[in-house]
Order: C-alpha cells, then sequence, then structure tokens
C-alpha cells in the first residue's frame, strides 16, 4: 500500500538518479501523484483511485505530508564495498546492491494519517508483508503515532514472509527479516507468522525468531506451483482462513 514515501529518485548521497524524475515508477505510482496534486490531498486521492478501479477496502498511506526514506548502506558503490553511504529515495534504496546497515525517514518523525491509526485500532487483525521488507514493511514502524497504534491495539497481528530476497535485503536471512521487525520496534509483538516451508528450508532458525516476537510459525504451501517466487493468491487466502479464524 502508499504509505506516504517520496516519488522522487535520489541516488546514492542525495545525488540525482538520472535525468528522467520518472525513472523507475510504476505507473500506478504516476497516477496517484497526479491525483493528489489535483485533489490536494492523498485520502481524497487514493479514494478516488479505488473507486476508479472497483477496489474493495481501503487504502490510506502513513502521512498526509510526503515523507522519504534514506539507508545507510554498505557496499553501495561495488568500487568501494566497505564503505557506508546513504542512499535516498525508495526505488534507490529498493534497488541497492550494497548491504542495508540502517533504515530512517525524513522527516524523522511524520505526523501520521489520522484515518490509518483509526484503522489500526478498529482492526481484528494487522498484517505484515508480504512485501518489499525496508521499503513496504518497515517504513510503518517509523513512524512514532502508527508505532504506538500497532503496539497498543487489541488487534492480533501476523507477519506473512516473503518467497526470496530481493535487492534490498540481499543477505538476509528469513529469521534476520523478523528480526529487523524487532530492532526497529522492540515492543512489536506477533501472533502468528505464515510462510512458505519450501522458501523457509530449515524450520528452526525462523522458529526461534517468530518465538522471539511472541510469535508461532505456521507452515503452508502459498507459493505458485511453477517454481517462481511468486504468492498464489488462492493458495495464501486458503492458508490465512483457519488462521484468522482461529480463538484467541
Amino acid at each position: 500500500a502508499p504509505h506516504g514515501t517520496d516519488t522522487t529518485p535520489h541516488g546514492t548521497d542525495g545525488a540525482s538518479a538520472g535525468t528522467d524524475g520518472l525513472t523507475g515508477h510504476a505507473v500506478g505510482n504516476l497516477v496517484l501523484c497526479g491525483l493528489m496534486e489535483l485533489l490536494g490531498d492523498p485520502v481524497a486521492a487514493l479514494e478516488h483511485a479505488g473507486a476508479m478501479l472497483g477496489a474493495v477496502g481501503r487504502v490510506l498511506p502513513m502521512s498526509r505530508q510526503p515523507v522519504g526514506i534514506e539507508a545507510r548502506v554498505r557496499g553501495a558503490d561495488p568500487a568501494a564495498p566497505d564503505e557506508v553511504h546513504t542512499v535516498s529515495g525508495q526505488h534507490q534504496v529498493a534497488v541497492t546492491t550494497g548491504r542495508v546497515e540502517s533504515l530512517r525517514l525524513t522527516p524523522s518523525a511524520p505526523p501520521a494519517c489520522a484515518e490509518a491509526i483509526e484503522a489500526i485500532r478498529a482492526a481484528d487483525w494487522l498484517i505484515f508483508g508480504p512485501g518489499s521488507w525496508y521499503t513496504s514493511v518497515l517504513p510503518h514502524l517509523l513512524v512514532p503515532q502508527l508505532a504506538d497504534a500497532i503496539v497498543s491495539t487489541s488487534a492480533r497481528r501476523l507477519v506473512t514472509l516473503n518467497l526470496a530476497a530481493e535487492k534490498e535485503t540481499l543477505g538476509l536471512s528469513v529469521a534476520d527479516h523478523l528480526a529487523a521487525l524487532h530492532w526497529y520496534l522492540p515492543e512489536l509483538k506477533v501472533d502468528l507468522v505464515l510462510a512458505d516451508a519450501k522458501a523457509v528450508g530449515d524450520p528452526e532458525p525462523v522458529e526461534r525468531a517468530a518465538e522471539s516476537l511472541g510469535a508461532r510459525l505456521v507452515l503452508a504451501p502459498v507459493a505458485v506451483v511453477d517454481g517462481t517466487p511468486r504468492h498464489d493468491p488462492a493458495a495464501l487466502g486458503a492458508a490465512l482462513v483457519p488462521v484468522l479464524g482461529a480463538d484467541r
């Protein structure tokens, strides 16, 4: 879901990623940017986009104000594998070839979208993932008001693990993905972790990482059958039905 991050790609240490400011951005993101400029409010823009597509449900931003992502990345420059640089912009962090060592938002404490806070407080379940860990999942934990709502809500919490590492998480194990949640929000407690058995491999370290968050690991065949690292929507839905319907 769109989460208030900026839509202008920047290179290492703030340098421009190229002469074309639209490079690397999906058409959907550009349409949303146009709607935001037209309507003057990201919530209204997302509701308008949802109505255009006949979408069921509601998409809300993390914040109504522009928010950027910065990462400290080791080896972002292949010629200097031990140097640490700041990589700015959602797209540039997502495609970095170095190892992300830390992540932060700019500004560091943006005001949370009030509707998002209300939705978190009213929810039965909060589901984190699947998605790009550093640029789509973790940023929500870095908005102080959202983090407070995530920790204090009565909703149960489920983490859906990715099937394969992306560029931004190369070098991270499946267990490391769960450890990153604790690193960025130590107060976070999780009820269940859902993962594909083949993608997990040895489940023991993942079980230990899940237990450190207070969670139970649930393994299910949720990937497409052709072997590519993609979730099968029907299989994922079938795996979620008994999980989300379980008693506390």
